[in-house]
């Protein structure tokens, strides 16, 4: 049972994939429907109405047949004594031979004579091809009514009973009352329905796959360009800025295709100028960066000079001297992250993966920020497993990451302690770094990546902050293949989240660690 269940989910899936891809599919299948409802409600009116005509008019047609036989029976036996067996005998051949069994206008039709009611004479003749006269049928008579009514009677060409018509008629006599019925096989009324049903039936089949065939022609005419455009934009979208569309023709179609192309050529000049722009820009803080190296160096040297030397100055310079140190350093790290950058930007960054246990990359990480902890006044907490924990890593890149994300939580924390954990499995190796400072507002989670952000312009950068060490972090996580993301809460604190596959060029599909702190499951991205 299950496995049939599977098996029909799976085909409705399909189904339904199908059915959402395909607009001639939807198209068709909406015209057959559509189609065939009004084909079918019109083929029941035009059957009915035809049906109906058919019979109302054999059955006035048979009510004139027995109105115009009326007289000659009535002629016939009006002197007849419905007691005397001879003349009844008598009068029934006459009327018989009379009136016959034949046909007319109406068609074929047979005669039935039955005598009073309560008189039964053996020797009455009967018609060969009698038919039974329903009950009801003869009450109604013999209570002196014209009536008919449709019931099957006996085809005297064929000898078998089909559907038929009865209109019987009351005929007096001297002492009592005769019944004339009139039997009317509708044999060739059934047949001209039957007719009329499969010619109405295979109309409408030819009509709904005329019309099927017309909407699919439309259909293709229109999903055709609009197939083309997609693929097109497709390939746009893929990177080849030189498809454009064939135009075939001045009509809506056209127009929309020439739209598109002139759409299409003005992207390929804005991206073409935007990528002139990023490659100048790219090259020009390259360049930059790298021309500034020299002069650096000689002020550098300049400067440590004068700071070595600055208990000989008047205090105001031997301040200036310790400023102008501490900015050297701070612009030494900015060069430093502008190249990096720079790097990542014009996509020649490369990964020098090896295994590594990641505690001992934390433990650097703690070891280097030390001096800082103590200046702010925070204790770093390292929760880690007592056994390694080996990962395919640039142990550089991710130092450095660890690097800015323990000196953004000290920066940030107010001195409150600032913690360190290590999650793993068997497919990813996570690392959080926890404060409790200010924390994030809403939305800034996403923002604190972008480059020079900050979250408080006012807030100085007791680190020496470039603005670029987050934005670089993302860059060197990517380059991995893994996750890098933050959490905060206003007054709460902030956690940033590192998440790297344990084996170079996996796919991350969670994490070890949640990136909420108050959540305690994996958290998938």
């Amino acid at each position: 049972m299950g496995n049939a269940l599977r098996v029909v989910r799976s085909a409705a899936v399909r189904v339904n994939r199908v059915w959402r891809q395909s607009l001639s599919l939807r198209v068709g299948t909406t015209t057959v429907v559509v189609t065939g409802v009004m084909v079918l409600l019109i083929g029941i009116f035009l059957v009915d109405e035809v049906s109906g005509g058919l019979l109302r008019a054999k059955r006035n047609a048979a009510i004139n047949q027995a109105t115009s036989g009326l007289p000659t029976a009535r002629s016939v036996l009006l002197g007849v004594n419905a007691g005397v067996s001879s003349d009844v005998s008598d009068a029934t051949q006459q009327i018989l031979t009379n009136l016959g069994t034949g046909g007319s206008s109406v068609g074929l039709f047979t005669i039935d004579l039955q005598p009073p009611s309560g008189i039964n004479f053996e020797g009455a003749p009967q018609t060969p091809t009698s038919t039974t006269i329903p009950a009801a049928l003869r009450l109604t008579v013999q209570n002196g009514n014209v009536a008919l009514q449709y019931a099957p009677v006996l085809d005297p060409s064929t000898g078998k009973y089909v559907p038929g018509l009865i209109v019987g008629e009351p005929v007096p006599a001297q002492n009592g009352v005769f019944e004339l019925y009139y039997s009317f096989p509708l044999t060739s009324e059934a047949q001209t329905i039957s007719l009329i049903k499969r010619t109405v039936l295979l109309a409408g089949f030819a009509l709904v796959v005329l019309v099927l065939g017309i909407a699919l022609l439309v259909t293709r005419q229109v999903v055709r360009p609009v197939r083309v455009a997609a693929e097109t934009a497709g390939r746009l979208a893929a990177g080849d800025l030189s498809k454009r569309i064939e135009i075939a023709g001045s009509d809506d179609i056209g127009r929309l295709g020439r739209a598109f192309n002139e759409m299409a050529d003005s992207l390929q000049r804005q991206i073409r100028r935007l990528e002139d722009l990023s490659r100048l820009q790219r090259r020009f803080t390259s360049d930059v960066s790298h021309e500034l190296r020299t002069p650096l160096t000689t002020i550098r040297m300049a400067s440590e000079f004068l700071y070595a030397s600055r208990d000989d100055f008047a205090p105001e310079l031997s301040r200036s001297a310790e400023l102008l140190h501490d900015e050297l350093d701070r612009f030494e790290m900015l060069l430093g992250d502008l190249l990096e950058i720079s790097r990542y930007d014009a996509g020649v960054a490369r990964l020098e993966s090896e295994p590594v246990d990641i505690r001992a990359v934390v433990g650097t990480t703690v070891d280097g920020t030390r001096m800082l902890a103590e200046r702010q006044g925070s204790d770093v907490v390292v929760e880690q497993p007592k056994h390694p924990v080996t990962v395919d890593i640039d142990a550089r890149r991710v130092e450095r990451i660890l690097r800015n994300l323990l000196g953004n939580a000290l920066d940030h924390g107010e001195g409150k302690p600032v913690v360190i954990t290590i999650g793993f499995d068997d497919d990813a190796v996570a690392v959080t770094v926890r404060d409790h400072g200010v924390g994030l507002r809403p939305g800034e989670a996403g923002l604190v990546f972008n480059r020079f952000w900050r979250g408080d312009p006012s807030r100085s950068r007791l680190t020496g902050g470039t603005g670029l060490g987050l934005a670089i972090s993302l860059e060197d996580a990517r380059l991995h293949d893994g996750w890098l993301q933050a959490w905060g809460e206003r007054g709460r604190g902030a956690q940033f989240r590192l998440t790297l596959p344990r084996h170079a060029g996996h796919t991350l599909m969670h994490s070890p660690l949640p990136l909420d702190p108050d959540e305690t499951e994996e958290d998938d991205e």
